[in-house]
């Protein structure tokens, strides 16, 4: 597991971070402090890839408009 700062993340290296958090806790066997703060880790890493899909579809729908296309979102299932 890697210990780089999530903002300095891109989407892709965040979302592997947070698999393998998941991952880790799934297998249960990680003292409950580290637990706890794997957890921590799994939330902000979770945010991040959140904002970074916003962020995304923003600049999708900013181009849509300057082409003319109809203007909106769908939300992602789960998000």
């Amino acid at each position: 597991m890697t210990d780089k700062i999530v903002a300095d993340m891109s989407f892709e290296e965040a979302m592997a971070a947070l698999e393998q958090v998941v991952g880790a806790l799934e297998k249960g066997d990680v003292e409950l402090d580290k637990s706890i703060a794997l957890y921590e880790r799994g939330a902000a890493l979770k945010a991040h890839c959140a904002a970074k899909l916003k962020d995304a579809e923003e600049k999708v729908e900013l181009i849509r408009a300057q082409e003319g296309r109809a203007i909106g979102t769908t939300p992602v299932e789960g998000m």
